[in-house]
């Protein structure tokens, strides 16, 4: 029975589980290590996990019960019955405060409203993405087809065609509006410099030509040809 017991637990407790990272370290190296999204060498978050979201300029993830928030340690929903009262009024909140910030929406999506069993859900329907895209819009100053254009890229369907409901990435659909507006301001900031180049291109061309009408001018001034006979 000893022997048996330390046998399984070198199988079991060392090698199988190294085995099984190493496998996948191999075969899925991105999703073994987290699926971790990096930007110009800095992790800003992980594919898999929710973060929260406060600023109007981003769009906002599903309400969390994991810990204090979108906690990967403490991952977990409400475990609060339908009928309880700290759930209604806490989803009578919720809906309040995103009529607020959507004005003019109508109601809200309902994973908008409701947090997942495990409370840290990167994704949110499309419905709910378009819910936002309004104030998005309107708060980063870009025009609503734009953004209606970024979720539509966004949008992946159900794993396998069949498994689950069509969803978009909270970050990595944040993550491009950023690189967008990052795009739009160098495409400003180049066509700005573009336009001063030629504003100064054509103040060097006006005073070149104003300096050679000047001695054209000197030139056949009646002063000039007499001092040019006293020269010659």
């Amino acid at each position: 029975a000893v022997r048996m017991t330390i046998v399984s637990i070198v199988i079991f407790g060392f090698a199988y589980p190294f085995a099984m990272t190493g496998l996948a370290s191999l075969l899925f190296p991105w999703q073994a290590n987290g699926s971790m999204i990096t930007i110009d060498g800095k992790v800003v978050g992980s594919a898999i996990v929710g973060q929260l979201w406060t600023q109007p300029r981003y769009f906002h993830g599903r309400p969390s019960a994991a810990g204090k928030g979108y906690d990967p340690t403490q991952t977990g929903g409400t475990n609060l019955a339908p009928t309880s009262k700290k759930l209604i009024e806490a989803t009578r909140a919720t809906i309040r405060q995103l009529e607020r910030e959507n004005p003019g929406q109508g109601v809200p999506p309902m994973d908008l409203v409701t947090s997942s069993g495990s409370g840290i859900d990167p994704d949110i329907s499309p419905e709910s993405a378009s819910y936002q895209a309004s104030r998005v819009a309107h708060t980063r100053r870009m025009s609503l087809a734009r953004v209606d254009a970024l979720i539509a890229a966004h949008v992946v369907g159900r794993t396998f065609g069949f498994l689950g409901e069509p969803r978009v990435n909270v970050l990595e659909l944040n993550l491009a509006l950023d690189a967008e507006q990052a795009r739009a301001a160098r495409a400003r900031a180049a066509h700005g410099l573009l336009r001063r180049e030629g504003v100064a291109r054509k103040r060097v061309a006006a005073a070149s030509e104003a300096g050679g009408a000047l001695r054209r001018r000197r030139a056949s001034s009646p002063v000039s040809r007499e001092q040019s006979r006293e020269d010659g």
